[in-house]
């Protein structure tokens, strides 16, 4: 039974996969990118600040991020040793 359930889970994911293959197959209708693309640097700079403003931003989430864990790990730590002591009186 597993090995029909493998076999059936990769042929799904086959289609799957395939499925992009058959919808670029028609020629006539695909997107050249070098006519589509015809913007100027004031664009890419946009783009650019944009990616740094997100970059930036993900600084203080880190530094949050850290100091949520480091705080609920001493938390962690306290408790187990209370109850260690309590465990030994």
């Amino acid at each position: 039974m597993k090995s029909v359930r493998t076999a059936l889970t990769t042929l799904a994911l086959s289609v799957v996969g395939m499925s992009s293959a058959f919808a670029s197959a028609d020629h006539v209708n695909h997107v050249d990118t070098s006519l589509t693309y015809n913007s100027g640097i004031l664009v890419l700079a946009f783009a650019g600040f944009l990616a740094l403003v997100v970059v930036v931003q993900t600084i203080p989430a880190v530094i949050s991020l850290y100091n949520m864990i480091k705080k609920t790990a001493e938390e962690t730590s306290r408790q187990q040793q209370t109850v260690r002591a309590n465990a030994r009186d």
